[in-house]
């Protein structure tokens, strides 16, 4: 079991999982053990899976078949990959589609240290509703709110997907204490709108991450699959993969293929977040006194 992080030494590797995924669950998930064991071989301290990765992205469709392939935290998931970040001695983000009981599920995703146990659950805050994103269907938006967990590897926050978008869930769990952000993510084309909006899709989502990392002076790290997934013979999404790193600049650090499946090592310093901070003191500048309004839906 690798030692842990002492405060004096704040530079580490982290991993992100970009993987294809099938319909068969238990395939899915002996590839991302095979990933992980294959990150903490290359030095990794902690490793990030995407989102929903035991399973297709089935949000493609409206089937109450895929309510089944939900299950509870604590679970199957959380004690397989618990297990696996003891023996490893990794910290696991682990996504998970929750059952919380019948009829009430969320897009989630398990925190577990490097000892194995379970540090805590974030629940996907923002759910879309978008062709072939049918995700309001499946998940109730999360009601645990945005947080930030010490690790064996320091404190870092997590948020999923459709949250990348929004810059108020990047703040708030900065403000928690989070040096990096994670972004367990399924992102990709539709068929009808590559050609003219394709890229410049990408380069949106990417852009808008860089830029958590700048206004918050944190590192941020989204993982996200690949591959073209088209369940029961529907006209699928191209995962667009890319999963990144940026640093505290937003300069990015680490990026992965489109294509291909990979796992993404990275370096991180954390002693950055603090430099960062102190240069550009963005924090210390807020005019929390004036935000007052940023709780009303529309102002016109």
């Amino acid at each position: 079991m690798a030692a842990a992080v002492s405060p004096k030494n704040r530079r580490f590797k982290i991993a992100l999982v970009q993987m294809r995924c099938g319909e068969e669950v238990e395939a899915n998930v002996r590839k991302a053990e095979r990933c992980i064991e294959e990150a903490a071989a290359a030095g990794a301290r902690l490793v990030c899976l995407q989102e929903l990765f035991a399973s297709v992205y089935f949000c493609q469709q409206l089937k109450h078949e895929y309510f089944g392939l939900a299950e509870s935290i604590p679970g199957p998931l959380t004690e397989r990959f618990g297990a696996l970040a003891k023996r490893l001695g990794v910290v696991l983000l682990l996504p998970v589609y929750e059952k919380r009981a019948p009829g009430l599920y969320f897009n989630s995703c398990a925190v577990i240290d490097a000892d194995g146990s379970l540090l805590g659950v974030y629940r996907k805050m923002h759910i879309p509703h978008d062709p072939q994103f049918e995700e309001k269907f499946y998940f109730a938006p999360g009601d645990l709110g945005f947080r930030a967990w010490d690790t064996a590897v320091g404190r870092i926050g997590v948020l999923i997907c459709w949250d990348q978008w929004y810059p108020e869930a990047a703040r708030l769990t900065a403000l928690h204490g989070a040096e990096i952000l994670f972004y367990p993510t399924a992102i990709g084309w539709l068929a009808p709108e590559k050609a003219e909006h394709g890229e410049r899709q990408h380069q949106s989502w990417e852009i808008i991450q860089r830029s958590h990392a700048v206004a918050n002076g944190c590192y941020v790290a989204a993982a996200n699959r690949c591959g073209h997934e088209a369940p029961d013979g529907s006209l699928g999404i191209e995962f667009w993969g890319r999963s990144f790193v940026a640093d505290p600049a937003g300069a990015v650090v680490a990026l992965a293929s489109t294509e291909g499946e990979e796992v993404l090592v990275a370096e991180v310093d954390l002693d950055l977040v603090r430099q960062q901070r102190e240069v550009w003191p963005f924090l210390r500048d807020r005019r929390v006194d004036a935000y007052g309004d940023l709780n009303q839906r529309f102002l016109g």
